[in-house]
This record gives structure tokens, C-alpha cells and sequence, in this order.
């Protein structure tokens, strides 16, 4: 996998290469794991070990600004997901530099 803008179809096949499984199922074994990740994130942080933890942050509402226009513009409140990853994965791809 060369490509550096991944598609979820591209992940798919990926995992049906490497696990041999259909590509039907291994689209379902992607969007079960997306289901559970939106699922436990409604109760709290998720620390996948060996991964790396998603977290919700929340962002209050603030005035943005159109670059091209300048035109100013409120953004609302939101929450939005933030994903760190693990120190493993992180000394795991120094060794290739």
C-alpha cells in the first residue's frame, strides 16, 4: 500500500488480501470496528493498547473568517475526536528513519 490518501475500499482489500477473507466480509469487519469505536467513545476515552487512545474534545464556539472573502462567520460549538498514538508505533516507524 503505496498510496498515501487511503480509501475505506482501499482498506477493505487490504484486509481481504492479508486475512483472505471476501471483501464482504471484511467491509463488515471495518464497519463493525468503526460502530464500536463511535459506540465506546459515548462513554468515555478509548485507550487501545499498543494503538493509541481516541479521545473527545470539546471546542467551543468561535468566529471564523473565509480567507479568500474575509468574510467573518460563527462556528459553532462541537465535539470533535482526537487520536494519539501509542509510543510503541511511534519508536516502531523512527527505526525506518
Amino acid at each position: 500500500m503505496l498510496n498515501t490518501n487511503f480509501k475505506k475500499i482501499d482498506i477493505i482489500k487490504e484486509i481481504s488480501k492479508k486475512t483472505g477473507f471476501s471483501v464482504n466480509f471484511s467491509k463488515k469487519i471495518l464497519n463493525d470496528l468503526i460502530d464500536i469505536i463511535i459506540t465506546e467513545l459515548r462513554h468515555g476515552d478509548i485507550n487501545i493498547k499498543n494503538l493509541g487512545i481516541f479521545k473527545i474534545i470539546f471546542k467551543n464556539q468561535r468566529v471564523g473568517r473565509n480567507p479568500i472573502t474575509k468574510k467573518k462567520h460563527i462556528i459553532s460549538s462541537r465535539n470533535t475526536i482526537s487520536f494519539t498514538t501509542s509510543k510503541k508505533i511511534i519508536d516502531h516507524l523512527n527505526k525506518f528513519t
